[in-house]
């Protein structure tokens, strides 16, 4: 019973990162949880048949690997998915505990616009890139978990590297950049300003509304500033009065949560560029948001 008890003191030590390392590579902080939590009885079980010495490196195997086929499978759901499909935001939950260095990473490192863009990638190449890039693995371990030589790893992570280059944001701005677009476009939409709204966003912004086919929303991209700015503002005055907005922390940056009665019923996440918003990310589908609502607040 020690030896289980230590075990345990130990994988709730490294479950943080367990959580992110599965959230990266499947875009969902819900389906994360649940890997991470089936990887628990099979640790018991691998423990007692030979005490493990690198707990880490074995549970950074075995999460990815599980998170790995998930996303298999997930991918196939996702072709008969409703209107476009975004990942959740990774929120951190209430009193989360953890390694800050570690959470800096991940925050840094898979923006949301990131996490976006990994969708396009096969669950080989995103693992890959996730474990090596992101989480420093060797390619030696990374092929443990992708069932692939080395060599293959290599050209895997280096074919997600090329196409997240291409796809991703060509630069950051800070966080006091990306604050001051997000007030200005906040201040814009409330105060019903097309103007303001439309000098807050990229000639060539694209929004994408998530509804899952549930809530009403934008079966298809939107595309041009004056478009998306109309488009919000439509929205805006669609609850006007009836919801209370507030900020979260979205995969390291602020993002805009809308509420009514209590229920979280929008998160808008903003890629910023510069001083535009190049992105608006609206994610509505009440099943996603209900997760992320109820991690938030532990």
């Amino acid at each position: 019973m020690k030896r289980v008890q230590a075990l345990a003191d130990d994988y709730d030590a490294l479950r943080p990162r367990m959580v992110r390392v599965a959230y990266a590579i499947l875009g969902s902080r819900a389906d994360a949880e649940d890997v991470v939590a089936d990887c628990w009885p099979r640790l018991v079980e691998a423990d007692a048949r030979e005490p493990i010495r690198d707990l880490a490196g074995w549970l950074t195997v075995a999460v990815a690997r599980a998170a790995t086929d998930v996303l298999r499978s997930a991918r196939v759901r996702r072709e008969t998915y409703v209107g476009p499909w975004l990942p959740e935001p990774y929120v951190a939950a209430a009193g989360e505990p953890g390694d800050p260095a570690d959470r800096v990473t991940l925050d840094e490192t898979v923006s949301y616009a990131l996490a976006v863009v990994l969708e396009s990638l096969s669950p080989a190449e995103r693992t890959a890139w996730v474990l090596h890039d992101v989480f420093g693995m060797g390619f030696a371990e990374v092929a443990a978990v992708v069932g692939r030589t080395p060599a293959a790893v290599r050209q895997l992570a280096s074919r997600a590297r090329t196409h997240l280059a291409a796809q991703s944001p060509r630069y950051q701005v800070d966080r006091t950049a990306h604050d001051a677009v997000l007030g200005r476009f906040l201040a814009a939409a409330a105060g019903g300003d097309l103007d303001a709204l439309i000098a807050t966003l990229d000639p060539d912004v694209v929004l994408t509304a998530d509804g899952g086919g549930v809530v009403s929303s934008a079966r298809r991209p939107v595309h041009g500033a004056d478009r998306v700015a109309r488009f919000i503002a439509g929205l805006v005055a669609k609850y006007d009065g009836q919801v209370e907005v507030d900020l979260v922390e979205a995969n390291g940056a602020p993002a805009i949560a809308m509420r009514a009665d209590g229920e979280l019923i929008l998160l808008v996440v903003l890629t910023v560029v510069g001083d535009r918003a190049t992105r608006v990310d609206m994610l509505r589908a009440p099943a996603k948001l209900a997760a992320v609502d109820v991690l938030r607040r532990g």
